[in-house]
């Protein structure tokens, strides 16, 4: 029994790395071409991109993780149960119950991966792709402002220094003209600048201090004095459009995110329609790396039930069979964030019923009750119609 289920177990994690490294592939290919304009625009390298990459992954994991799972163990009982090694087993006195160990460990393996993605490698992508393109966007506007030049890279603004320290970004002389405003216009002058970014609010912004702001509106002028003064610089011209401004709720810790749901936090300031996207987001952090064990569970009886059935297109009823559950929690999804639907009703009712459909397969699988798929019939028949 332990080399039977050391050789399942093998199987297993072999269809779960290539499966779970052809999505990440694709997935990865995808957002190269979403943001290869924001690449290009940065002047990023290759080690920098590989940065980026590896921050957005355990993003992608959190989702990738349960259809792996769910893959991997289709596949591999589907095989067992073509090359009739099933049925060898049962012959040899062996019941379907006795094969469990293996996925059940493998799912559990999975789940528990999948939990720690959920709860510390997603925040800790997160922040650091956010910190990543704001140091990105940083040297590239301190590269943009040239000393002894009038630099308008910046929509309605226009930045001069006199001289600019290439090390640290320190500026000296600094003239800003800020006409962001529509009905007013400023004229900022300060003997000292910096660029500083603010990645908590997704800012970068110019700071001076001890000068001067010029401030004209309509036949108006003003004059006023500052020690410390910080001027925005857009991002969006920067990042070629990515929004890093304030953090959506699928981007914020897992602590975060419960004081919110528990009303700390400033919770009861925050929009009714964003809080309730916080309380749905606490439940698809939790209810997904639980479905790595409620589909992993599944797929197996859906395996051994149908016989005569090739991979590539048991392949396609796997990925059909998570469609359905990927549809149905996305569905949970907008109900909970509509207040249609009790996030927690929205967000477990996929596994639920994914749950109690598996208990069912797996006792028509124990009593031999299967769909045998004979493809050669179809085939048949299709050559007499032809």
């Amino acid at each position: 029994m332990k080399i039977l289920h050391r050789q399942i177990f093998k199987e297993l994690l072999s269809i779960f790395t290539l499966s779970l490294s052809g999505f990440m592939g694709l997935i990865l290919i995808g957002r190269l071409l979403q943001f290869r304009d924001l690449f290009m625009g940065q002047s990023l390298g290759a080690l920098e991109m590989g940065k980026l990459f590896l921050y957005l992954c355990p993003f992608f994991l959190l989702v990738l993780t349960p259809i792996a799972t769910m893959l991997a163990i289709f596949l591999t009982f589907l095989r067992m149960n073509s090359d009739n090694e099933i049925t060898a087993l049962k012959s040899g006195g062996l019941s379907l119950y006795k094969l469990l160990p293996a996925p059940i460990i493998f799912c559990m393996l999975c789940t528990g991966a999948d939990v720690f993605f959920s709860l510390y490698g997603l925040s800790w992508g997160t922040e650091n792709f956010r910190n990543a393109l704001m140091e990105f966007a940083r040297t590239r506007s301190q590269l943009a402002i040239q000393p002894g030049v009038f630099n308008r890279d910046f929509p309605g603004l226009v930045f001069y220094a006199e001289k600019v320290d290439t090390k640290d970004g320190k500026m000296h002389s600094v003239f800003v003209r800020d006409s962001t405003r529509k009905s007013m216009t400023a004229t900022i002058v300060a003997p000292l600048g910096e660029i500083r970014t603010d990645s908590a609010r997704g800012r970068i912004m110019v700071h001076l201090e001890n000068g001067r702001i010029y401030q004209q509106q309509k036949d108006q002028l003003s004059v006023l004095k500052f020690k410390n003064y910080d001027v925005r610089i857009p991002l969006g011209n920067l990042l070629k459009g990515y929004d890093v401004d304030d953090l959506r709720p699928k981007e914020m810790s897992w602590e975060k995110l419960v004081r919110i749901s528990r009303g700390g936090d400033r919770a009861g300031d925050l929009d009714p329609k964003f809080y309730r996207k916080v309380q749905v987001e606490v439940q698809k952090r939790l209810a997904l790396p639980v479905a790595c064990l409620v589909l992993g569970m599944f797929a197996m009886p859906i395996a051994c039930i149908f016989r005569g059935l090739k991979q590539q297109y048991g392949l396609i009823i796997s990925m059909g069979l998570f469609l359905v559950y990927y549809t149905m929690l996305s569905l949970g999804i907008t109900l909970g964030e509509s207040g249609t639907l009790s996030p927690v009703v929205g967000l477990w009712a996929p596994n639920t019923i994914f749950a109690v459909i598996s208990i069912l397969l797996l006792k028509m699988a124990v009593m031999e009750r299967s769909f045998r798929i004979k493809l050669s019939f179809f085939k048949k028949k299709r050559r007499e119609a032809v």
